[in-house]
């Protein structure tokens, strides 16, 4: 197994996790303000390893400005308030199972966008790992899952997954000029000024002072593990097999987030 695609075997399990980390802050986290902390809490060793990287914080020319602007907009503050919301309303396998229809719209955009060849193989193995990953969400009960209704919850997840294909094919041209660490610490970065106004109006200043030592560790697991490593490795793995194969990756989450 090559390095990288052990990274994004890596970054599946730790985003399983976050389903679980997410469920267990939505009965007392807000989700503005979950997801502000989370990026928050991300941006510290961000900044921290992109300094150290490059010894200073890259300049951002004006014409990169807005496609970072699109990744904090699109990765950062869009996807995680339908996370947390949808998260709110149903459970973690559920919600991971709509997460694994990622890699096919990925799939499908970087066809007509990046003109990524959409050959039989690449089809094969989307059809196999999401099947793969419903009939271990739903324990081969097919029918069981298919009868639970479609609702307000669902729907929150399912535009998380718009919002990530969109993140996704962002990034693939915003990595053109800068590194995976520079282009997430810049989204998590810009996301989390985007939140602040949301979380504050929430009223997360004073509810902060109410969270669990449970809670601050779900935060502090979806900062590090989900976000610090999960988003820098997986920008790594769009930057050396393109958006649609590393995207494949996806369909391990609900497995791990059962």
């Amino acid at each position: 197994m090559k390095l990288i695609h052990f990274k994004l075997l890596m970054t599946a399990i730790f985003w399983g996790g976050t389903f679980i980390a997410g469920r267990t802050l939505s009965d007392n986290v807000a989700p503005f303000s979950a997801a502000f902390l989370r990026f928050v809490i991300a941006s510290i060793p961000l900044l921290f390893m992109t300094y150290r990287m490059e010894g200073r914080f890259p300049p951002i020319q004006k014409d990169k400005v807005f496609y970072l602007l699109l990744l904090g907009l699109t990765g950062v503050f869009s996807y995680n308030v339908f996370f947390f919301k949808g998260l709110r309303l149903i459970h973690a396998g559920r919600a991971s199972l709509i997460i694994a229809n990622n890699p096919i719209f990925i799939t499908i955009a970087s066809y007509f966008l990046f003109k990524e060849k959409l050959n039989a193989v690449k089809i094969v193995g989307i059809l196999v790992s999401v099947t793969g990953a419903i009939v271990a969400i739903s324990r081969g009960n097919l029918q069981g899952m298919l009868t639970e209704s479609f609702g307000i919850g669902e729907l929150f997840i399912f535009f998380a997954v718009l919002s990530w294909v969109a993140y996704s094919l962002i990034g693939k041209r915003a990595m053109q000029d800068f590194s995976a660490v520079e282009a997430v610490t810049y989204a998590s970065v810009t996301g989390a000024i985007m939140l602040f106004p949301a979380a504050l109006a929430e009223g997360m200043s004073t509810d902060i002072f109410d969270y669990s030592l449970v809670n601050w560790f779900s935060l502090f697991y979806l900062g590090f593990f989900g976000t610090v490593l999960g988003f820098v490795w997986y920008y790594e793995g769009i930057q050396k097999l393109g958006p649609s194969k590393a995207s494949l990756f996806i369909n391990f989450v609900p497995i791990a987030a059962i």
